[in-house]
C-alpha cells in the first residue's frame, strides 16, 4: 500500500462507503419496480401475465438484498478504506446497476434463451465482483489471519460462482436448468453471511 494511497483516501471510513453503497442498491431496487406497468383490467386474469416479472423481480430483490446485508457485515472487518476497496466496491455496483435490465428482458421473455443467459451472465459478474472486493477488504482486515481462517470455513462462495456460470450455457439447452442453478444461490445465501459479525470494530 502506498503512502499516497493512505493519504488520500485518509478520511474516508467504512460507513461513508456503506452510505454510498445504500444509496446505490436502494436505486436499483427502486428501478426494478419500475418494470411493472399497472394492468388495464380489474380481473386477477390481468395480473397474470406479470407472473414472470413478478418471479424474476423477487430473485433480483432478494439478490441486491443479499449484497446489501453481507456488504453491511463485510465493512465491518476494516477501519481503513483503500483505493483498491473504493473500485472494488464500484465494480460491485457496476454490475449490480445492470439487473433491473436483465430482470425486465427476462421478465417480458421468460423462458428465453438468450434473456436467461444474460441474467445469470450479469450473478456472475456480481458474484465476481463481491469476490474482489472481499479480497481486498481481507487485505486491511483488523484481525486478517482470523478473517481469511473464517473464510475458508465456507464454500458457499465458490458454489455461488460455479451455479452462475453453469447456468450460462445451460440456458441454451433448457432455461429451466439455469433457473434452477439460479434458484440454489438464492436459497444458499438466504440467510446472510455472519463470519464477519465477531470482528465488528
Amino acid at each position: 500500500m502506498h503512502e499516497d494511497d493512505h493519504s488520500d483516501h485518509q478520511n474516508l471510513t467504512p460507513g461513508r462507503l456503506e452510505a454510498f453503497s445504500d444509496g446505490v442498491m436502494a436505486i436499483i431496487i427502486t428501478i426494478t419496480i419500475l418494470e411493472f406497468k399497472i394492468p388495464h383490467g380489474a380481473d386477477l386474469g390481468s395480473v397474470l401475465p406479470l407472473a414472470p416479472l413478478f418471479l424474476a423481480y423477487a430473485v433480483s430483490f432478494q439478490t441486491v438484498g443479499e449484497y446489501w446485508n453481507n456488504h453491511h457485515i463485510l465493512l465491518r472487518a476494516t477501519n481503513h478504506i483503500g483505493s483498491d476497496i473504493m473500485w472494488a466496491n464500484l465494480n460491485l455496483l457496476f454490475w449490480l446497476s445492470f439487473i433491473p435490465f436483465g430482470t425486465a428482458w427476462i421478465g417480458e421473455n421468460h423462458g428465453g434463451a438468450w434473456p436467461t443467459a444474460l441474467y445469470a451472465s450479469i450473478l456472475l459478474a456480481a458474484a465476481l465482483a463481491y469476490s474482489l472486493l472481499q479480497t481486498a477488504i481481507v487485505k486491511h482486515a483488523t484481525h486478517r489471519a482470523t478473517v481469511v481462517a473464517e473464510l475458508e470455513k465456507s464454500k458457499k462462495g465458490v458454489v455461488s460462482l460455479l451455479c452462475y456460470a453453469l447456468a450460462i450455457p445451460c440456458a441454451f439447452v433448457n432455461p429451466m436448468i439455469s433457473d434452477f442453478f439460479i434458484l440454489i444461490v438464492s436459497i444458499i445465501w438466504f440467510i446472510p453471511d455472519k463470519r464477519f459479525m465477531k470482528f465488528i470494530t
